[in-house]
């Protein structure tokens, strides 16, 4: 008999290895249901769980963005902190070959090559995140504090109101 979720990922495999401690959620993912989709399944705040963007810089340099569930990302806020000229998001194709990942299954955890990432400052705030485990249908529940230890994610000021 086939288990319904799969759990081992590239990225829990990845988290694992670094003795990083997290919780499985696994949920029933919907097409285009978002952030909003698992934080309802798991029955917590939209604004704990965490979208992993995959961006490009006018160089189309690739880069991450790690933003709350409930908010979007001010591409012009971000290039200015980052000194950019622009900022905007990639395509699916494009951000699966950067990432690894299908959309809607993206994670920061595992890419495929490595990437700068940006974390919103205020996701550090939070005692707890629930981020992508690198599956449709897989969110992490983590301390955000792992976001700077195990991938150097840099803070910044980039979401429009949420």
């Amino acid at each position: 008999m086939r288990k319904s979720h799969v759990t081992e990922t590239p990225a829990t495999a990845w988290l694992r290895q670094r003795g990083c401690a997290f919780t499985l959620h696994p949920y029933d993912y919907v097409e285009h249901g978002g952030a909003a989709r698992g934080a309802q399944c798991l029955g917590v705040d939209p604004h704990l769980v965490v979208k992993t963007l995959i961006m490009q810089d006018e160089a189309a340099q690739p880069l991450v963005v790690l933003m709350h569930g409930d908010c979007e990302v001010s591409t012009k806020n971000l290039a200015r902190e980052i000194g950019c000229k622009s900022v905007q998001p990639c395509s699916p194709e494009v951000a699966q070959r950067h990432s690894g990942y299908p959309v809607g299954g993206t994670s920061p955890f595992a890419l495929r090559k490595p990437l700068p990432v940006h974390v919103e400052a205020s996701v550090l705030a939070l005692d707890r995140i629930y981020i992508n485990g690198g599956r449709r249908g897989l969110l992490l529940g983590l301390a955000p504090s792992l976001l700077v230890e195990q991938l150097q994610a840099r803070a910044v000021h980039c979401a429009l109101a949420c």
